[in-house]
């Protein structure tokens, strides 16, 4: 497989593409969903191109609980399916198609109740470890029962009157923003066209018929009319207002729920596995990465501005709370050096109209519907069960006959940088010897692009300068932001600082210590003048201070009010009718 990059260049190429052939799919959303979606139709050899208004994932798919997991939970609701599906999607990315990206996590539930809780959650987890077993052989060990002092011994955080004992059972956690944009990447080699910062502003129509569409690039204002046979509409909190732009009243309705995550230093709680605790309303994950704990989530009802929800007083104060329920040194808000808020596209079945539908449970489970001919429509699910959704979404617009001569080919197709990460991990100490970089580097490398750190190799061989560490945030490379341009699609500071990274919730300062030498980087490669970069500095600069302003603030709706006091880097145009579910 040849490497495609996802580049300024082949962005503007892939836009002129799309207008000068129609496509076999138009794909509308460049979150997970979406790009799973572009993955798969371009894997069946069919015409593809993908848009998305804002950044790659930069909506739901960067702000989750950076979880794959089988949804516990749903077991004890008695959703059997969808806790084998996800069971058997956590399988392949673990151990096929994205190892470089996701891993196996184990997570220790306290148990206060000597029998019942005990029996209640070796039952729940015994039949989840069957279930996996079941749906993918051998992808995470099996649950393991602890005494208390085998569970102080594993989390020696955890208050002593916390728990008579515990269980660890496993799931995966995943680097989500950059799980999309391998997506991306890897349906671009297949021979999808991808362009970010482009917006469907109006469908195109031959009687009842959507054919096509208008589509704005945001950088530029530049408009492109593309023909295609079919849309598929993933755009998750926006379905609704993105399918009315085809004139139809049918479709999915979607509910917004907010889930807000808090960020602590790896010093703060002393723990050789995550935590599972469960809360009056929902579950509690404190989830390890190498250099911090990502705390979460809420599950609020959300009506406010969608674009860029916030993490509000009340929401912070929840999960220091609930968390602190079991930690023998509380947390406060000093010891937070980062927050995110995301929200959950909950489908609410039924037409917009209401008409001859009956309102159900909202739920997960993802639904693909017919809005108006040529226009198909998925919502609902989760990251886990991305690859099946997207499975479904195209069969569906493909239709019966035509699904089976083309079938769907992504449970064996790898994502770019998984071939060979494994011989790449077992030679990262030769690795890092040969190319002058320290183990810890190489292997965050791996981590993060898998095989592909032979292109990062490469940029740091023609330029050693961008061997060298960020001054401010070491863990980063200078050749990291490069490739995120170069390769990733990155078109502003910002798209490198809260997705290419994770440096706006990483660190304290949101990555502003390094804003400068970003801003440097990426000027040279795009060709900015120093206005442009004081521009784009001064951009972040203002979402760092909204953003912690907000989270100051107890109303939701007063902190959105102050998050949207920093203007997007391009603005989001509304040109379809207020619906607000």
């Amino acid at each position: 497989m040849f490497t495609t990059q996802l580049s300024p260049s082949k962005r503007e190429e892939a836009l002129r593409n799309m207008e000068e052939k129609p496509l076999d799919v138009l794909v509308i959303g460049g979150g997970v969903t979406g790009a799973g979606i572009a993955l798969d139709a371009a894997s069946r050899g069919l015409r593809v191109g993908i848009v998305e208004a804002q950044d790659w994932a930069s909506g739901t798919s960067s702000r989750s609980s950076k979880l794959v997991h089988g949804g516990l939970r749903y077991l004890y609701q008695l959703n059997f399916a969808l806790v084998a599906e996800s069971l058997r999607e956590r399988g392949l990315l673990l151990t096929h198609t994205a190892p470089h990206l996701v891993k196996a996590q184990p997570f220790l539930w306290p148990i206060k109740m000597r029998v019942i809780e005990r029996a209640y959650s070796a039952v729940g987890v015994g039949m989840y470890d069957a279930i996996a077993q079941f749906a993918h052989r051998g992808s995470v060990p099996i649950q393991k029962h602890y005494s208390k002092k085998g569970s102080l011994e594993l989390a020696p955080a955890l208050k002593k009157d916390a728990l008579i004992g515990s269980l660890v059972y496993y799931d995966a956690r995943v680097d989500d923003a950059r799980l999309v944009v391998n997506l991306v990447r890897t349906a671009a080699q297949f021979g999808a066209l991808a362009a970010n910062r482009t917006q469907v502003v109006e469908m195109l129509k031959d009687g009842n018929k959507v054919v096509g569409a208008k589509l704005r690039d945001m950088e530029t204002g530049a408009e492109h009319v593309v023909k295609a046979k079919s849309i598929i509409n993933a755009t998750g909190v926006w379905t609704e207002k993105t399918q009315s732009l085809s004139g139809s009243t049918g479709g999915l309705k979607v509910l917004a729920s907010k889930g807000i995550h808090i960020v602590v230093p790896k010093e703060k709680i002393d723990s050789k596995v995550g935590l599972f605790l469960r809360t009056e309303k929902s579950v509690l994950f404190i989830i390890p990465w190498k250099r911090y704990w990502v705390i979460g989530t809420t599950d609020t009802k959300y009506h406010e501005n969608r674009l860029e929800p916030v993490p509000d007083s009340e929401d912070i104060d929840y999960l220091l709370e609930h968390a602190n329920s079991v930690l023998a040194n509380p947390l406060t808000r000093d010891d937070i050096i980062g927050a995110f808020a995301g929200l959950r596209p909950l489908l609410q079945p039924g037409t917009l109209d209401g008409d001859k539908a009956k309102s159900t449970k909202v739920s997960r489970e993802h639904t693909v519907t017919e809005a108006a001919p040529g226009l198909t429509v998925i919502a609902g699910g989760k990251l886990t069960s991305y690859r099946q959704m997207a499975e479904d979404a195209v069969d569906f617009a493909l239709g019966k006959e035509l699904a089976k001569q083309m079938p769907c080919v992504t449970r064996s197709t790898p994502l770019s940088g998984a071939v060979d990460y494994e011989a790449m991990w077992e030679q990262r100490e030769a690795l890092a010897k040969k190319n002058g970089l320290s183990v810890d580097h190489v292997e965050d490398l791996l981590n993060r692009y898998g095989s592909d750190i032979k292109l990062i190799f490469k940029m740091i061989e023609k330029d050693p300068s961008l061997g060298k560490e960020l001054k401010g945030a070491e863990e980063y490379l200078r050749a990291e932001i490069a490739f995120g341009v170069l390769h990733e699609g990155a078109l502003h500071v910002e798209d490198l600082l809260a997705r290419r990274t994770r440096l706006s919730y990483e660190h304290r300062d949101r990555g502003l210590a390094v804003i400068d030498e970003v801003a440097t980087i990426s000027a040279d490669i795009l060709g900015w003048d120093e206005a442009a970069k004081a521009h784009e500095i001064e951009n972040y600069k203002a979402r760092c201070d909204a953003e912690e302003k907000a989270e100051a603030i107890v109303s939701e709706a007063e902190a959105q009010k102050v998050r949207e006091q920093a203007a997007p880097i391009t603005e989001f145009v509304d040109v379809s009718p207020q619906i607000d579910g």
